[in-house]
């Protein structure tokens, strides 16, 4: 069977969330080896830091979804 029928539906939204939080870092290491490099590339630099930003808010959306709405 397929793994993903088997799992809880919040355990699948973790480990999509982990997964996220890995690109993160693998971006943020790419970003500051790119701008340790001694020929800057702008472009390049700018387009990770676009995606980087794209998986932060994915993150945060899963977040939301994971943790529960508790009202104080």
């Amino acid at each position: 069977m397929n793994a993903f029928n088997e799992m809880d539906p919040i355990e699948v939204k973790r480990v999509r969330l982990d997964v996220l939080q890995r690109e993160h870092r693998d971006l943020d290491e790419a970003i500051a080896a790119l701008e340790g490099a001694l020929r800057l590339d702008t472009l390049a630099i700018r387009r990770l830091k676009k995606q980087k930003l794209s998986i932060k808010d994915r993150i945060a959306h899963l977040e939301d979804q994971i943790t529960p709405d508790i009202i104080a």
